[in-house]
């Protein structure tokens, strides 16, 4: 992981974390436009028919507010980027 990355905050951790940043051994994909926008979505142990679905991530800061959801795919061509879809209910 270059340093850029090892500065970015992850999905899912906790506002309170001072290390809210990625972790060794773990494999990230950065969340692209929405409302997670460049926040690294940690894939580590999905499968492949996993990766390859929609990715329908929890957040209060979207469309909907509590209780909606960011829906983000895996870039084509590049997996290391997960583009926003919109958001849901």
């Amino acid at each position: 992981m270059d340093d850029r990355m090892l500065r970015r905050r992850v999905y899912g951790a906790d506002h309170e974390d001072p290390d809210p940043g990625p972790r060794p051994g773990h494999t990230y994909g950065e969340l692209v436009g929405g409302p997670l926008d460049g926040l690294l979505l940690d894939i580590t142990g999905w499968s492949a028919p996993q990766l390859d679905e929609e990715a329908r991530l929890p957040t209060e800061i979207g469309r909907y507010g509590a209780g909606g959801r960011a829906h983000y795919r895996r870039r084509a061509g590049d997996p290391g980027h997960w583009d926003w879809t919109g958001d849901s209910r």
